[in-house]
């Protein structure tokens, strides 16, 4: 099944498959339940007429974003790359028991596909980050993903690992959409990751990976979140990046960031 948002004239409605579900359910009353409970429920569900007005992102504004590092060996070794003076921060990482998590963003500052990220104007080196974004219920369980774009200011984190939340966490610094697909955490395990970016109608970047190059389960990153944390409502979690541009490119203003996992696609202008 897959969810997805929309505006509609009174507030924001969801849908399933392209068909509008009961007005008023939400995103959070669905990850309060246990998966099991949660699939019979949405099961049960009438649905409506076909699902109209604009596409918003899965995030609700009361949930959360977290994100996840150095997951993917290319990942690790363009932080290495950026961080001469502490390349070994991002080595003991990749390799510890415990992985990289950090807060990256509250629901109501995510933005959606057509919305735009922006560019941290202390920033000079900015990229994007694809990632497979998983959604996690009350009790831990992985029950989907959405697309995520963690953007990132590459010169900022660079300059001192300490710098990590200025480098990721800004307005318009996370992108989630465009929708939800519900399926087991096993049936995420090698899925393709592409990433395109335009500038002036002309492709610039292109990069794939796959999530079978991650070093870390899927699973094993939740339950790292919900250690000693709780989250009644559920959460959004960034899996980390295997696609980093190199070294000599940064996003300008007016590039378009495409990034496609499992068939759909997220995509944002650059303001």
């Amino acid at each position: 099944m897959y969810l997805t948002r929309h505006t509609t004239p009174n507030a924001s409605q969801w849908a399933a498959d392209g068909h509008f579900l009961p007005r008023g359910l939400t995103l959070a009353s669905l990850l309060a339940l246990p998966a099991a409970a949660m699939s019979a429920a949405l099961a049960a569900m009438p649905t409506g007429e076909a699902a109209t007005g604009d596409p918003l992102t899965p995030v609700e504004p009361d949930l959360e974003v977290w994100g996840c590092g150095v997951t993917y060996l290319r990942s690790r070794d363009a932080r290495k790359a950026e961080s001469a003076s502490s390349a070994d921060v991002y080595q003991k990482v990749y390799e510890a028991e415990r992985p990289e998590i950090f807060f990256k963003s509250l629901g109501w500052r995510v933005v959606g596909g057509r919305e735009r990220v922006r560019l941290r104007q202390d920033s000079k080196w900015n990229v994007p980050e694809p990632e497979l974004t998983l959604v996690i219920n009350a009790h831990g369980e992985i029950v989907g993903y959405a697309i995520g774009n963690d953007m990132s200011s590459r010169d900022i984190e660079g300059e001192n690992p300490l710098y990590l939340p200025q480098a990721k966490t800004y307005t318009g610094s996370c992108a989630v959409g465009p929708g939800i697909r519900l399926v087991a955490a096993q049936d995420m395990t090698d899925l393709a990751i592409q990433m395109q970016i335009e500038r002036d109608a002309q492709v610039v970047f292109v990069g794939d990976t796959s999530t079978s190059k991650m070093k870390r389960s899927f699973q094993e990153l939740a339950d790292y979140l919900f250690r000693e944390m709780d989250f009644p409502n559920g959460v959004f979690l960034m899996t980390g990046t295997g696609i980093v541009p190199p070294e000599e490119f940064t996003l300008a203003s007016g590039d378009i960031v495409n990034i496609s996992i499992g068939g759909k696609s997220l995509n944002n202008r650059v303001a």
